[in-house]
């Protein structure tokens, strides 16, 4: 990492159908403290929108695609165009999540304090996320053991976190580790991407750490009456989505790098959110149907 300047930051947001509002509040945001690039995944709209979102002076590229090619190759895209301007952190942002002030500098202070009590290097560092739709803490999860570990003090700090997952939105990735962790895996598309990405860095030996000093307000998955899904246990996804998140959670279940304790949890829970899937909803012959295609091509997945 650079020594001789301020350290430079980039921040990377991935587009889809954006509420323009939503969008708008989180670029406003980043406006005041970073610089970012817009990676649009063929949203017919953005053309109407481009004016409103280049008209950032720290909005640095928007790039549209030409059509869905998924949150994987999107983020990829901004990841590399940071890396090529030599940037040494990269954040990266769900068009619709929404900031605490001081976002940045916050999740960089955080870094700073975390990195100077690993090993081999801290990969990426996450904010706490809070449910704007219920208010409830997302934890910081561990999977290296069979009982429900999450939250535990990394350190001896009692504001950061030691994790083994962080969610993409908000997130902060230390450039100089990219090289060797690579980059997000294109073919997962949507689904797990995140995860996927975590769990190969922690299987290299870099820390992964959460932060209790920035909040990001973030709504995982669609409001449900599924009781699990109230619970926070699981989220709630429209029938396509069933299809890449169980395909990519198959195939994870595969890797050697997954943690033990991860597998045995998710695959109890993937069997509690199918059967209820199958059994409560009006579209369960469209689960069933991704369902199914999912688990099937989960083989040839590379």
């Amino acid at each position: 990492m650079n020594s001789g300047h301020k350290y430079r930051s980039c921040a990377v947001v991935v587009t889809y159908h954006p509420d323009i509002t939503a969008l708008l509040k989180l670029l406003g945001a980043l406006n005041k403290e970073t610089d970012f690039i817009v990676i649009d995944n063929g949203s017919a709209e953005i053309k109407k929108l481009a004016v409103s979102i280049t008209v950032y002076g720290r909005c640095k590229s928007l790039v549209r695609l030409d059509g869905n090619e998924g949150l994987a190759k999107a983020l990829n895209i901004g990841i590399s165009w940071a890396l090529e301007n030599s940037y040494d952190f990269v954040f990266l942002f769900d068009q619709d999540s929404n900031l605490c002030d001081l976002f940045v500098s916050r999740m960089i202070t955080a870094y700073s304090d975390v990195k100077q009590y690993s090993e081999k290097g801290v990969a990426a560092v996450g904010p706490r996320i809070i449910n704007p739709q219920t208010m409830r803490q997302t934890p910081f999860k561990l999977f290296n053991k069979l009982m429900l570990r999450s939250d535990r003090f990394f350190a001896s700090s009692n504001r950061h976190y030691v994790a083994d997952f962080l969610i993409t939105s908000g997130t902060l990735l230390i450039a100089e580790h990219i090289a060797q962790i690579g980059f997000m895996k294109e073919s997962y598309f949507i689904d797990n991407v995140d995860l996927e990405w975590c769990f190969r860095a922690k299987s290299m030996g870099y820390d992964l750490a959460g932060t209790d000093d920035a909040v990001l307000y973030h709504a995982i998955g669609e409001r449900s009456l599924n009781p699990l899904v109230r619970a926070g246990i699981m989220a709630q996804h429209n029938p396509s989505r069933t299809y890449y998140s169980s395909r990519n959670r198959i195939h994870l279940y595969g890797a050697d790098y997954s943690p033990l304790g991860w597998k045995v949890r998710d695959m109890l829970r993937f069997f509690l959110k199918a059967s209820w899937l199958l059994l409560s909803s009006r579209e369960r012959k469209r689960y069933w149907q991704n369902i199914r295609s999912g688990i099937r091509d989960a083989k040839s997945l590379s």
